[in-house]
């Protein structure tokens, strides 16, 4: 078993927290734990990394993908089933429609022998959505050890502060964990952990430093600088793989790096060109503002649910209204209309990428339209990275 403070950098004082709540498997550990930080400050990676680390029971969730209670609850209970199913525990699909029946299912199945005797731990990613989700979903979590009287502890993980959950009507209060945001020598520590093994440590920190020197006043979040670290270090080692400097030629490298620098700082966050076209403008020295026009997202990285929205637009741009029915319903019958794109949506990103372009007027009453200008091979390109037959649902291939 690998030691914690090898694995986790920069959060002992977090872990030796949660390993206190936590305490002996067959303790009963504290019925609800709110862990909250800004985005990137560890809170899931240190959570999951403890709960594997321990081999501790748990199931871990997202509430931006499990959006209804239904879905959630049904996941937690499919989860744990499968837990116990390495002794033999039944396997098949359960269904829960209300939060009486996860109780009633969740006492059954920690009576398993391998889930009766020791805390099984529920996190709760995103926990920031459960607000709009049913009323009584929150406080049931908070109490779920009471109602269940069952060894369990609920892990809340979210940007926002806990007072922004708290009901009206009060509730019982959790555990409450702050993670900071990481400091610039936290930030050092982490990202020169992660040098190649063909480089020694000192060059690759020395590189980290010139980095953060650079990007640290416009961005502290670890997994972007994660990101642009592994992106310029090619350019970083130029030099010394041409022969034309050492590594302790700081100097000289830093005069190699620093242009290219300052030009990546134009897409900090946008990600609107990918590696391998940032690897040809260093190559090329020409200026990525150049870069325009559906030529320059031919491998465009975009987040997940963006591309399910990129997705529908593009049907919805090239197929006749009147073929929605045929496409997306499963069931004969009057459906409410509604629009696609509401006012105050937020796509922009996808706008200033130019996938996305804005028709007709601004002050519609019924919100801006958008219009999709991607490509046919694009956007099956797109489709494929998501397991989407998009050719099915295109009218001109019937």
């Amino acid at each position: 078993m690998p030691h914690l403070e090898n694995v986790v950098l920069c959060r002992e004082s977090q872990v030796s927290i949660l390993q206190s709540l936590f305490g002996e498997r067959h303790h009963f550990s504290f019925p609800s734990i709110f862990i909250y930080g800004h985005t990137a400050s560890g809170k899931t990676y240190v959570t999951q990394t403890l709960l594997k680390t321990l081999e501790l029971p748990h199931v871990f969730m997202n509430c931006v993908e499990c959006f209804t209670s239904r879905l959630l609850l049904e996941q937690i209970l499919n989860k744990l089933n499968h837990l116990r199913s390495s002794e033999g525990g039944c396997s098949t699909h359960i269904t829960c429609e209300t939060f009486n029946d996860f109780v009633r299912l969740f006492k059954q199945i920690t009576k398993a022998e391998s889930l009766k005797d020791q805390t099984v731990y529920i996190v709760l990613d995103k926990a920031e959505y459960l607000r709009d989700m049913e009323a009584n979903l929150l406080p049931g979590f908070l109490r779920l050890q009471e109602l269940t009287d069952r060894n369990v502890t609920v892990l809340f993980l979210s940007e926002i502060v806990w007072e922004k959950f708290r009901p009206n009507t009060g509730c019982f209060e959790p555990f409450v964990l702050y993670f900071p945001d990481y400091s610039i020598g936290n930030l050092q520590k982490i990202l020169s952990h992660d040098h190649p093994p063909e480089y020694s440590a000192d060059f690759y920190a020395a590189y980290i430093n010139i980095l953060l020197g650079v990007f640290y006043t416009v961005c502290r979040d670890l997994k972007e600088l994660r990101h642009l670290a592994v992106l310029n270090f090619p350019k970083y080692c130029e030099p010394v793989v041409k022969g034309e400097a050492n590594e302790r030629d700081t100097r000289k490298l830093w005069r190699n790096i620093e242009p290219h620098l300052k030009r990546a700082m134009q897409t900090v966050y946008l990600r609107e060109i990918s590696s391998s076209q940032w690897e040809k403008v260093q190559k090329d020295d020409t200026d990525p503002a150049q870069l325009k026009g559906l030529s320059a997202y031919t491998h465009v990285e975009l987040p997940y649910y963006s591309k399910f929205i990129l997705i529908a637009a593009y049907l919805a741009s090239y197929n006749p209204a009147r073929t929605d029915k045929r496409f997306f319903l499963k069931h004969h019958g009057k459906i409410k209309k509604t629009s696609f794109l509401k006012k105050h949506e937020k796509i922009t990103s996808l706008v200033t990428l130019q996938l996305l372009t804005l028709v007709g007027h601004d002050d519609q009453l019924d919100g801006p339209k958008y219009k999709c200008t991607v490509s046919l091979d694009f956007i099956r390109a797109i489709a494929r990275t998501v397991n989407f037959d998009i050719i099915k649902y295109l009218y001109d291939f019937l």
